[in-house]
């Protein structure tokens, strides 16, 4: 007989959980290969092996259905939402629209912003900045509004909107109901600013749109395309740039390795990923009674797939909490795995070749001025302020 799923009542969601994610994570993944969460009523695998074995076995762990899932909320319901035949339709288009050979063409965009937002920058060498307003999260508010072909009102919005629509993937709690206050305004504004009439005529954003005159996919599904592009691409890539500086800063020997060898600094990205995942988990419906070690997870399960603990498994990863450059990373779980890996990967790692790509040529080192300050979401993980000082080379 299978062994029962080791339970626990603890809330694993809650504000003092998202301050200490890290230590709440692992200690899930320590306790045992699946996890039952008494308060949420699902189970939860943090184990490299089956974190990634869940990801790629779509037909096992369904992503039609996962923990809290609302289709009304202001996430956009499509793509992530959806399992093949459906999700292989759209997802082709998306994916072209993104494809390393249309990615080559906004390159130019990307780098002149990121030189001269480090231009602007170096006036300020040696004070105490924050890694995520000052660096990050201007740099990423700018190019990918801009490739999507957004119109200009409204971006200061993103932070908000990106907040809201991370709040609905987790529990309806306390944290939730904070990020909901104001939600609707920011939903409206951007439905607004990714409809077809604000787009400009050769972004990103209308190859979603072509396609829908192509009769590939609907108008709608258009249209929660370009805002699902907008939710999915901007906290992400902030958040694990803003992890890469937090890691230079505890790690300066990396800094001073990469600058040694620049052809490294895609897998200093990846290692950002790996290091400190933006994302704690993944939600899943478990589709047929799955064996996992000793135990069962029966069929109708709502599950959790923890990213983060899965990236840190000393089972999978020799010294987890080192961050290391030269780092053999495949495997690794930040994309995500399988038919429901991340589509927008190619544009996160140019935004990141651009914007951390001019840093190394003009900052010597980082170093920490005061512990961040992290974003208080529940599935969402980094930091919401990373105070730093930088020193020009």
């Amino acid at each position: 007989m299978p062994a029962s799923i080791p339970a626990i009542d603890d809330d694993v969601f809650n504000r003092d959980a998202v301050l200490n994610a890290r230590a709440v994570d692992d200690r899930l993944r320590e306790l045992a290969p699946v996890v039952w969460l008494n308060r949420e009523n699902i189970a939860v695998m943090g184990r490299w092996e089956h974190v990634s074995d869940g990801l790629r076995e779509w037909e096992n762990f369904s992503n039609t259905s996962r923990p809290w899932h609302d289709p009304n909320s202001v996430r956009p319901e499509i793509l992530l939402t959806d399992d093949p035949p459906e999700h292989t339709r759209v997802r082709a288009i998306i994916a072209t629209a993104l494809s390393p050979r249309a990615m080559k063409s906004m390159e130019e965009h990307f780098h002149k912003i990121a030189a001269d937002q480090v231009d602007a920058l170096m006036a300020r060498a040696g004070q105490e900045i924050d890694a995520v307003a000052d660096i990050t999260a201007p740099y990423v508010h700018k190019v990918l509004p801009d490739i999507i072909g957004m119109p200009d009102k409204g971006r200061e919005q993103m932070s908000a909107f990106g907040h809201a629509v991370w709040a609905t993937m987790g529990p309806m709690n306390e944290l939730f109901q904070e990020a909901m206050v104001g939600a609707e305004p920011l939903l409206e504004w951007a439905a607004w600013a990714c409809s077809r009439e604000q787009l400009d005529p050769d972004s990103l954003g209308m190859q979603m749109y072509l396609a829908a005159d192509r009769g590939e996919i609907t108008e709608q599904e258009a249209h929660l395309l370009v805002m699902t592009i907008l939710s999915a691409g901007a906290d992400t890539t902030v958040i694990t740039m803003a992890n890469a500086i937090r890691a230079f800063c505890q790690f300066p020997d990396q800094w001073k390795a990469l600058q040694a060898e620049p052809k490294l600094l895609r897998n200093a990205f990846d290692e950002a990923l790996r290091w400190d995942s933006p994302s704690r988990m993944a939600g899943r419906i478990a589709m047929k009674d799955v064996e996992i070690e000793d135990y069962v997870i029966p069929a109708g399960t709502r599950c959790g797939l923890l990213f983060a603990a899965a990236n840190r498994d000393p089972r999978k990863w020799t010294d987890p909490e080192r961050f290391d450059i030269k780092r053999d990373l495949r495997g690794h779980v930040g994309w995500g795995y399988g038919i429901h890996s991340c589509v927008g990967r190619t544009l996160a790692q140019l935004e990141a070749d651009a914007l951390l790509g001019a840093l190394m040529k003009r900052v010597d080192r980082f170093e920490a001025a005061g512990d961040p300050q992290w974003w208080i979401t529940t599935i969402g993980h980094g930091p919401a302020k990373l105070p730093i000082r930088f020193y020009a080379r």
